[in-house]
């Protein structure tokens, strides 16, 4: 569809914190009233609040121009996290922290959420490309920010498409949920496990599970749809992606049946991905190189698996078994991360599958609808943007 369109700061305020008001104002303590959202909190369209900073309320009155209310939009404009955005849902709760911008849309010319749509869209993100300064620290620019263009229809339209892929985000929010909770039974589930049946004898993954992977050749593989399980894709919703090989430029790996994929680049970062392979039978489906894929033989052996790299102790093992000097750049060997030693009795693990085996086919089947969703709204988002 073509619409008029209009710069930013033609229909929103933009502002952020200044540097100085940091400087002076902003003191961080644990009992804070009131959360300042950093870069780190804005995730895949929604809040992480799994690590938050917060502020006093006396404080975040001295800078009443960086209080976050409803219906206002948070933009990160730096970093290589730059582009992530979020909508707030709800008054006196945020505040903003550095490298972070607020957009206050003008309800009588923009819809809010018909707004974050667009921010949130691939157009968007195409023009904050287009306006990158810098290359150690990629930073977009307030100046270019507020230049930036939104598509203008009629406001009725803006109203429909809010209420469309509000929608489909309320649901895939939904089932995020729901999944979060599995994996959090899942997890006390095979902690009682292991301090039921302690190993017996020192048994590590590869002497148990095939480790084993195919190469995936794009040059043999020209202008096919695949499934791409890669770590960007995992990051943006744990969702893959339908993408053609020819926008892919390197090798990379099948992904197996009843394979569970544990990434081994910044491990302090938690990437596990266990995907039924059923739900993505009409292409090929192929994994970065970052990734590892520790097989199994069934549905069953594959939750237990899961289980296994998804613990803390897991993720602690390659933490503590990671080079490199810096976050970006950390690393754990395949080898190391396949010998970590089973902390349970073997000769006991059909119970442990028996267990967890249908609450991880549950996830799988929420997660491919997930997929589902977000290639709707994509469709819709492209149709309308």
């Amino acid at each position: 569809m073509k619409y008029k369109w209009k710069k930013l700061d033609e229909i929103a305020e933009v502002t952020k914190l200044a540097g100085f008001e940091f400087t002076k104002y902003i003191d961080y303590v644990k009992d804070g009233k009131i959360i300042a959202l950093r870069a780190l909190n804005i995730k895949n369209g929604e809040l992480d609040l799994s690590n938050v900073k917060r502020i006093s309320k006396e404080v975040s009155e001295k800078l009443p121009r960086s209080k976050v209310n409803k219906d206002e939009i948070l933009l990160t404009y730096t970093g290589n996290s730059y582009g992530n955005c979020v909508i707030i849902n709800e008054n006196d709760k945020y505040h903003l922290a550095p490298n972070v911008c607020k957009i206050t849309p003008n309800k009588n010319l923009v819809e809010p959420y018909f707004l974050y749509c667009y921010i949130n869209s691939y157009g968007f993100r195409k023009q904050m490309e287009g306006n990158i300064s810098g290359s150690a620290q990629p930073t977009i620019p307030m100046k270019a920010i507020r230049k930036l263009k939104v598509p203008m229809p009629d406001m009725n339209i803006q109203k429909n498409i809010s209420k469309n892929i509000k929608i489909i985000d309320e649901k895939i929010r939904n089932n995020k949920q729901i999944n979060d909770n599995l994996v959090e039974l899942i997890n006390l589930i095979y902690l009682k496990f292991c301090a039921d049946f302690p190993a017996k004898e020192k048994v590590s993954l590869d002497d148990v599970f095939n480790t084993s992977t195919k190469t995936f050749n794009v040059n043999e593989n020209k202008n096919i749809n695949i499934w791409h399980f890669s770590i960007p894709n995992f990051d943006c919703n744990k969702q893959p992606q339908c993408e053609s090989t020819n926008s892919i430029k390197s090798n990379k790996k099948k992904v197996n049946s009843f394979g569970v994929l544990v990434s081994k680049l910044n491990p302090n970062f938690k990437r596990i991905w266990a995907p039924n392979l059923d739900f993505y039978s009409n292409y090929s489906p192929i994994a970065s190189p970052e990734f590892i894929q520790i097989n199994g033989n069934s549905q069953e052996e594959q939750a237990l698996i899961f289980c296994i790299l998804n613990s803390e102790e897991y993720t602690d093992f390659l933490v503590s078994n990671a080079t490199g000097s810096t976050n970006s750049r950390q690393r754990v060997k395949p080898k190391i991360a396949v010998s970590y030693i089973i902390p349970f009795d073997l000769d006991k693990k059909k119970g442990l599958e028996s267990l967890v085996s249908p609450i991880l086919k549950d996830i799988q089947q929420r997660e491919f609808e997930n997929t589902k969703l977000q290639i709707i709204k994509d469709t819709l988002l492209n149709k309308y943007f």
